[in-house]
């Protein structure tokens, strides 16, 4: 789990990098994944619909923690270095994230 990665430019050149939020963001899912499962179990234990909802939300809020989390170190690593290096290809996937992102 070395949360390293790398671009090819058009030109050829690699350029790796390493992301710093990989453990934050597994431990985060883990605990994501643990919640959901947990709502799961309610709706089959046919607990209150209130109650089901709440937990809904908490799972929403935690999944916007994460991407948040993702968006932040992809902007401060990825895209700099992109445009440093004249990388219009991930600039574009990058846009295209954000804009599937913000549907």
């Amino acid at each position: 789990m070395s949360g390293e990665h790398e671009h090819i430019l058009p030109d050829g050149t690699i350029i790796k990098h390493r992301h710093t939020h990989t453990k934050a963001v597994l431990n985060r899912m883990a605990r994501l994944i643990g919640h959901l499962e947990s709502t799961k179990r309610m709706i089959e234990d046919g607990r209150d619909c209130s109650e089901v909802l709440t937990q809904l939300s908490a799972v929403d809020a935690a999944i916007k923690a994460v991407s948040r989390i993702i968006l932040k170190d992809h902007m401060e690593h990825c895209i700099i270095d992109a445009v440093k290096n004249g990388d219009e290809k991930a600039v574009e996937q990058f846009n295209k994230a954000v804009e599937q992102f913000l549907k």
